[in-house]
């Protein structure tokens, strides 16, 4: 056989082990596979309301001047429970004018923006639009993202469409795409799901105390209903505790001017920025927080995360029944700013408890709610 013979044969055999490797690849994952889980989602401006009963639902009475209401009343120069916000919200298309009505289910998510539930393997992708008069971005923690769906601005090297994504401005629109490979997903120590935050990073501490954050869960590869909710878990639960400190949001001087009771008498004293250090969770105070429900028996789910800044080191409890974190049983969780945690609760003592932070001073303004075990 001559030379050239000898390799025309030898380029056959390897283009067919080329092609005989690209089969059994085509076969073994199948791209077919992947999801893609598409959201519509807006920063909206919103009046919000941190005590919409009016009252301490913890104790069942009115606000007290001097003690909770100095939280939650308003007066000559205090702005009360009520104010102006940017919260996620979502659409259910790219025309951005009719609201996706939130299930009862998820009616205890308050001020936090809608749930993106994905499985490891899935792209999420988000058509996101800022209606509010700021800058504002979507940014995730956790997924994987190219530099045009980061969503925060620093000085990184990058220019033209990959800037896009830092600072959506008034009535402009960005598309992000995040993939969620195998490290997104659960670890070897956690349940079937993780949860993963997103916020506005365009100017991250103004942002988040304006209002800008949401979950994402991530469910592990073949544990996941068709909307990316775990299998093995019966009821889901998110909670973030955080000191919203609406001094330094950028709404303070429309919220002086339009809820205080004479806007001009407002002096931004230690006294005055005290009244707006809004202890919630959810962005609710002293129980208002609503939907807290389960029955005895149930696989229940809570995800838990804090944000703010030194003075957000929280302590979740909760009465009547326990949960195990990463293995460990327990009845209170540790959260640092931007720390998030899962803890799974078959709850077996019915009636209606208390959660709340456990640190004296978070308790005494208001950090509180109620959840019910029917």
């Amino acid at each position: 056989m001559s030379p050239c013979s000898r390799r025309r044969r030898l380029g056959v055999s390897l283009m067919a082990v080329v092609a005989l490797f690209a089969t059994s690849s085509a076969v073994s994952h199948p791209a077919s596979a992947a999801t893609v889980r598409k959201y519509y989602i807006a920063a909206d401006p919103v009046r919000w309301n941190y005590a919409p009963s009016g009252k301490n639902l913890i104790t069942g009475a009115a606000f007290v001047p001097d003690d909770d209401g100095v939280y939650t009343l308003t007066g000559p120069d205090r702005i009360g429970s009520v104010y102006m916000k940017s919260l996620y919200r979502e659409y259910t298309d790219a025309g951005f004018t009719h609201l996706k009505p939130r299930a009862p289910e998820w009616e205890h998510l308050g001020d936090l923006g809608p749930v993106i539930h994905a499985e490891v393997g899935d792209t999420i992708e988000i058509v996101f639009k800022n209606n509010t008069p700021f800058g504002a971005s979507m940014h995730p923690h956790g997924v994987f993202y190219e530099k045009d769906s980061e969503g925060a601005p620093y000085a990184d090297g990058t220019s033209g469409g990959d800037k896009a994504d830092d600072d959506v401005p008034t009535g402009g629109t960005h598309t992000y795409r995040w993939a969620v490979p195998e490290r997104a997903g659960p670890g070897p120590m956690d349940g079937s799901s993780v949860m993963w935050m997103y916020h506005s990073h365009t100017s991250e501490a103004s942002d988040v105390y304006a209002g800008l954050m949401g979950v994402i869960i991530v469910t592990r590869k073949g544990m996941a209903r068709a909307d990316g909710t775990p299998k093995d878990v019966d009821r889901e639960f998110v909670a973030n505790y955080e000191v919203d400190n609406e001094n330094d949001s950028p709404w303070i001087d429309t919220n002086i001017a339009t809820f205080a009771g004479r806007p001009k008498t407002v002096v931004r004293d230690e006294a005055f920025e005290e009244s707006n250090l809004m202890h919630s969770i959810n962005g609710y105070v002293f129980g208002n927080l609503p939907g807290l429900t389960m029955k005895a028996g149930e696989k229940v789910r809570w995800y838990l995360m804090a944000m703010g800044t030194e003075v957000d080191l929280h302590t979740p409890h909760w009465h009547g029944n326990t949960v195990t974190v990463m293995g460990m049983r327990t009845d209170v969780v540790n959260l640092l700013p931007a720390q998030m945690q899962v803890a799974d609760m078959v709850p077996d003592d019915r009636g209606t408890w208390l959660y709340h932070c456990h640190v004296g001073d978070h308790i005494h303004a208001g950090m509180l709610s109620l959840y019910t075990v029917q």
